[in-house]
C-alpha cells in the first residue's frame, strides 16, 4: 500500500489501518497525480465511487466536503498534487471501498509509462 495514504492510528482502529467511527470507516490520502486531480484523475475516481455503491464523502483538508460521487464537486474543489483529502463513509464495505480509491487518489494519473 502507497505511503501517501495515512493510516489513521487510534483506538478502534479497524485491519488496514481504517479508523471506525462508530460504523464510518475515515481515510486521509495524499493526492499522487503530477497535475492534481484534474479531469482525467477525477473522472477515474468518481466512476470507481458510484461503481461501488457507497456513499462517500471527500473534504479536502481544511476545505469544504463534497459527494465524492460528483465529478462536478469534486472538482470544485481544487485538489492539487500533494493536497492531502479526507474520504468517509458508513457504507458496511467501507474499508474495502475506502482502500480501493485511496489507491486510485494516491496514484500518478500523469506519470508517463
Amino acid at each position: 500500500m502507497s505511503s501517501a495514504i495515512e493510516h489513521m492510528a487510534a483506538a478502534g482502529t479497524g485491519p488496514h489501518g481504517t479508523k471506525e467511527i462508530g460504523t464510518m470507516a475515515e481515510r486521509i490520502i495524499t493526492v499522487g497525480s503530477t497535475h492534481g486531480l484534474h479531469a482525467r484523475p477525477a473522472k477515474l475516481f468518481v466512476e470507481a465511487v458510484n461503481g461501488s455503491g457507497a456513499a462517500v464523502k471527500l473534504t479536502k483538508e481544511g476545505g469544504r466536503t463534497v459527494d465524492a460521487g460528483s465529478i462536478l464537486g469534486v472538482i470544485s474543489l481544487g485538489i492539487d498534487h500533494g493536497d492531502k483529502i479526507v474520504l468517509t463513509t458508513d457504507a458496511h464495505n467501507g474499508e474495502a471501498v475506502l482502500d480501493d480509491l485511496a489507491e486510485i487518489l494516491a496514484t500518478d494519473h500523469d506519470a508517463r509509462a
